[in-house]
């Protein structure tokens, strides 16, 4: 067991606790500070294999704590994003080692999301609202606006800082290079933002009129509805009786009915289509403009081969921040991740460069 998969167990246990902490909801909370002893104690495991103390190394590390701060900022669920993918990552690293040294599975393999689950149905309270409140958060996660905005940046430095090699490479850097920055950032960023509209508004519609066609079914066959919830139910572990009775409960109330449905049986979390699409459009706009802008602004200054290697020097810089970013939700080494991105980028540029300085060649 390396120090590495230790370190994950202690940021994981850390990460569970703050979310402890900052749920309001007891139930949810008592099931992130059960996850946070869980990890611990895996913790403790590894350390006694190692010979080593736990308490000389269960401090969280950067990435732990940058993902506290920005669940202080802008809210847990980014963390509670995070920690799921780390789940899942660790869950298949262990198949598929397990796979290649022909070792059967015990089914102990699965990723935590199962197993708060499991601690949900033994809760004291309605297991299935519980799990109803879980799934919901669950869902509400999977898109992360975070991710989302590294990812925005990413495309907006690789693409424009390509396009400017490659007329920087057709012209030595002398002719057309600014404009051409400024016109690809402007274009890459209006069909970035267009495109988010159009998915977000798309969704919206797709939603509202899945949701029109359960409220028509509700009150159509409200008896066939509520064997449906049931079954759901039931689906989660709940007891036959008690699934039932559950759902007799919440059919007192269409409204309320309704909304277990929509949530339940279509997976649509309401609140996701609060979002405004032209909000959604902006954001997008902005930041893959951040990330288009870096290649340029040498070019607002100076040309010829030093405006060329200041724009490729400040898009490494670029490139290695976006790659140190994408960690947070890796979990992968700063420097690879970081070294990686930069030799991607520089690739795409020098290819670019490469194709242009050919065309210009044969133009003039």
């Amino acid at each position: 067991m390396s120090t590495k998969s230790i370190q994950t167990e202690i940021d994981a246990s850390y990460l569970y606790q703050k979310l402890a902490e900052n749920e309001a909801d007891p139930g949810i909370a008592h099931v992130y500070r059960q996850m946070s002893d869980i990890e611990k104690g895996h913790a403790e495991i590894f350390c006694k294999k190692e010979n080593i103390s736990l308490e000389s190394v269960f401090k969280p590390s950067w990435r732990a704590r940058t993902l506290n701060t920005i669940g202080k900022i802008f809210g847990y669920d980014y963390v509670l994003g995070s920690l799921l993918n780390t789940e899942r990552s660790i869950s298949n690293g262990i198949i598929a080692t397990k796979a290649k040294l022909n070792m059967g599975l015990t089914g102990g393999e699965t990723n935590h999301v199962k197993v708060i689950r499991a601690i949900l149905e033994n809760q004291t309270q309605s297991a299935g609202e519980n799990i109803s409140k879980f799934e919901k958060r669950h869902r509400s996660v999977g898109g992360n606006a975070i991710r989302a905005a590294v990812l925005g940046g990413n495309d907006g430095l690789v693409s424009n800082f390509s396009l400017v090699m490659g007329v920087a490479g057709a012209t030595a850097g002398e002719q057309g290079v600014l404009l051409t920055g400024l016109a690809g950032m402007l274009a890459g960023a209006l069909s970035m933002s267009l495109g988010e509209w159009i998915s977000v508004k798309s969704s919206q519609e797709l939603y509202e009129n899945q949701m029109e066609v359960e409220m028509e079914e509700l009150e159509s066959n409200p008896e066939g509805e509520k064997r449906e919830l049931a079954l759901i139910y039931m689906a989660k572990g709940v007891p036959e009786e008690q699934a039932k009775a559950m759902a007799a409960d919440i059919m007192k109330d269409k409204n309320q009915a309704h909304d277990v449905l929509v949530r339940e049986e279509l997976g649509i979390n309401p609140e996701e289509m609060k979002g405004s699409a032209a909000e959604a459009a902006i954001y997008s706009f902005v930041l893959f403009s951040i990330g288009a802008i870096i290649p340029v602004i040498p070019f607002m200054f100076t040309n010829g081969v030093n405006a060329i290697i200041l724009s490729a020097a400040l898009s490494a810089v670029g490139l290695f921040l976006i790659g140190a970013a994408i960690t947070l939700f890796t979990g992968k080494n700063v420097w690879y991740s970081g070294m990686r991105q930069v030799l991607f980028g520089l690739v795409a540029a020098a290819v670019t460069f490469g194709i242009g300085h050919l065309i210009g060649a044969q133009l003039s």
